[in-house]
């Protein structure tokens, strides 16, 4: 995107977002925020009193009057603009994500066989289509029959397309995206309106958020606060009378707006929405509010090896031979093993064994014919012109394929096998003939920075399960090199399961990944499972977050991202109730001082005069909001720390801050208003 883009991006957010501060004073959207709506109460009454001075009865100043009245005001509509605009981040990014719902045609499988054109919204769940290269796929569904290149750029940016196959956990394919290469048939899973794309927009609009357990606990404090703050306010009334002590009312409604949370009133909304708003920058859909609150006090988390902690590529790093067999003996009979094999474990075999010495002519084999890998055989290899069979695979399958032919298992192939296992490797069997030549050490490569990442987890609190189907001891080779803090070897999809409930058992929340069908269960069971898009459908629906960009490490940051919510949240609440002690020594003496003069003593700020005292007091708690829309929006800076140096570095910075800071901008605030003469 270009910064020319980007800034008209920001003028349109802003101008909607400053448009919207006034939509929301309807008092029927102001009551759903019981802390603003009893600043808007407020600022009812003190403008009722700057044309009706006399109301409420007694008389007072309609200048100070309105100036309280004004004052309110902008508090609610910058408490306004900070919701406003979080909320329309979301639309923004709902709008990118509309553009890719295009007026699609499906072509209809019929109950015949014949294929008919339609609209894509005519589509049910159950129906069958066929999409060819350089069509949209019409909606949601899983593939039953072929396999394409599938462009999904549209959903996760990503520009390089993935493949889609029938069967196994990469069928499911989304509406909106492009087939770019080949046919496939898919069935659809989704009736027009509940599309993966269409929840998508929902959530990143906000239009469905709902309060978080730790939000509605914060929401019903400030409740509480307002509440005892309202009957404080109301029995000042009859003390102030009983020492011959008029207080105006515009003074008793600033000072209950001061005292009242209001700073982290007006930005609590904001907070949350700015939180899932994080996740989804990230490119992860969260599907509540409680998702992301959930991540941010997450006890363990499972990880799944293959493809997360490893690259998940088993690549060639070195050739065992055994018997008497030579090492360049077997790096020959193992690249030509793999002349036909295609796959990355193939190719590495050949680039390892011409590493080592093996040219590319004695590769070029006429009339060589490929032995195709089978799940049955778990074997591959070539078939010479001179009726020489090498072959390579399974070190058990290869010893049983050796004793059908009467051949002899060398005595230190299970010593080699275990080396190789213990360093965390593969170790696949080279044979030609009835005769094993070795082994080739294919090991899965851990991902770099991983332990850097485990540990910062280990500082957050947070204990790191790897669960792999691979044997115990390649696992704790694995789990060792990565500095994960615990492993399940050969671990079935109701090890994951059965886990999970232990960690919850024990009252810990349980963080995991997946993609399968197979991984659906421990997905709804952990307390934040995280699908990934390339998954099935099945996966998707049972977790509550969504990575478009099928990246399971990203369980880290949004981690991160839930912990900084979380501490963004504490941060302002402890900002803002910090705020209130400096606002009495403010507006306190400012109402008493002209009754009893030794009240003049509290005045430590030094400040003008009881109006200029209280102005001051109300413009401050005004502007401090649109100061914090920043810090609501980015967040807190996150720092892996436990929860009581947390504790401690809020006090010590957000608490001093909140206490020190009001008195600093209420006497600025002060002199300005003097040195204009407005009071």
């Amino acid at each position: 995107m270009s910064t020319q883009r980007k800034t008209a991006l920001s003028h349109d957010l802003y101008k909607r977002a400053l448009l919207d501060s006034f939509r929301k004073l309807d008092p029927r959207v102001m009551c759903k925020n019981p802390v603003m709506f009893v600043v808007e109460a407020g600022f009812l009454i003190t403008l009722l009193l700057a044309f009706f001075p006399t109301s409420f009865g007694g008389q007072s100043d309609p200048g100070y009057n309105a100036a309280v009245s004004l004052i309110l005001l902008f508090t609610i509509l910058f408490a306004n603009f900070a919701e406003a605009l979080a909320e329309g981040r979301g639309r923004a990014q709902a709008d990118s994500l509309k553009k890719t719902k295009q007026d699609a045609v499906a072509r209809l499988v019929q109950k015949d066989g014949s294929v008919k054109a339609i609209p894509a919204t005519k589509l049910r769940k159950g129906d069958l289509v066929i999409v060819e290269a350089g069509e949209l796929i019409p909606g949601d569904g899983e593939i039953v029959e072929g396999v394409a290149s599938v462009d999904e750029s549209a959903i996760t940016g990503e520009s390089a397309p993935v493949i889609k196959e029938a069967g196994g956990d990469f069928s499911s394919v989304t509406g909106g995206t492009r087939v770019v290469s080949d046919t496939i048939k898919v069935r659809i899973t989704a009736d027009p309106g509940e599309s993966f794309l269409d929840r998508m927009i929902s959530l990143v609009e906000g239009a469905k958020r709902q309060k978080t357990p730790n939000e509605i606990a914060l929401s019903t404090l400030l409740v509480t606060l307002t509440l005892i703050f309202l009957i404080v306010c109301t029995t000042l009334l009859p003390i102030a009378g009983y020492v011959n002590a008029a207080i105006p009312m515009a003074t008793l409604i600033a000072l209950l707006v001061c005292l009242i949370p209001t700073t982290i009133g007006g930005l609590l909304s904001a907070i949350g929405i700015a939180g899932m708003d994080r996740v989804t920058q990230f490119h992860v859909i969260a599907k509540s509010g409680k998702a992301v609150e959930a991540a941010g006090d997450i006890n363990t988390i499972i990880l799944d090896k293959t493809g997360t902690i490893t690259f998940g590529n088993r690549m060639a790093a070195a050739f065992f031979p055994v018997g008497n067999a030579s090492e360049e003996e077997l790096s020959l009979a193992a690249a030509q093993s793999s002349i036909f094999d295609e796959t990355p474990e193939g190719r590495s075999i050949i680039e390892l064994a011409k590493r080592q010495g093996v040219s590319s002519p004695v590769l070029d084999i006429p009339r060589a014919v490929g032995i195709e890998f089978r799940a049955e055989t778990r074997m591959s290899g070539t078939l010479l012109p001179d009726g020489r069979e090498i072959r390579k695979g399974a070190v058990d399958a290869i010893k049983a394929h050796i004793a059908e032919k009467g051949g002899q298992i060398p005595a230190e192939l299970e010593e080699k096998m275990r080396q190789i296992a213990t360093e965390g490797g593969t170790p696949l069997a080279v044979a030609v003939d009835e005769r094993i030549l070795g082994l080739i050490y294919l090991k899965d490569t851990v991902k770099p920075g991983m332990r850097e990442r485990f540990e910062e987890l280990r500082r957050m609190g947070i204990r790191t399960v790897m669960c792999t189907g691979d044997n115990p001891l390649t696992a704790a080779t694995i789990a060792r090199e990565a500095g994960v803090d615990d492993f399940v070897a050969e671990a079935k999809p109701e090890d994951k399961i059965s886990l999970i409930k232990k960690e919850q058992a024990q009252g810990k929340l349980v963080a995991m990944t997946g993609d399968g069908t197979n991984d659906a269960p421990a997905l709804a069971q952990a307390d934040v499972g995280l699908a990934m898009n390339s998954g099935t459908v099945a996966a998707k629906e049972a977790a509550n977050m969504v990575d478009l960009d099928s990246d399971p490490t990203k369980i880290i940051e949004v981690v991160a991202i839930g912990k900084q919510l979380l501490m963004t949240r504490g941060a302002l609440t402890t900002f803002s109730i910090a705020n209130d002690v400096a606002k009495y020594f403010a507006i306190i003496p400012a109402m008493f001082m002209l009754a009893i003069p030794q009240m003049s003593a509290l005045n430590i700020m030094q400040l003008a005069t009881p109006q200029s005292a209280i102005l001051s007091a109300l413009i401050f708690n005004a502007v401090i909001i649109p100061i914090l829309i920043p810090l609501a929006m980015k967040g807190v800076k996150y720092v892996p720390m436990s929860a009581s140096r947390l504790l401690g570095r809020n006090l010590a910075l957000y608490g001093l801050g909140g206490i020190a800071a009001p008195f600093v901008g209420i006497k600025l605030i002060d002199l300005a208003l003097v040195s204009l003469s407005l009071v």
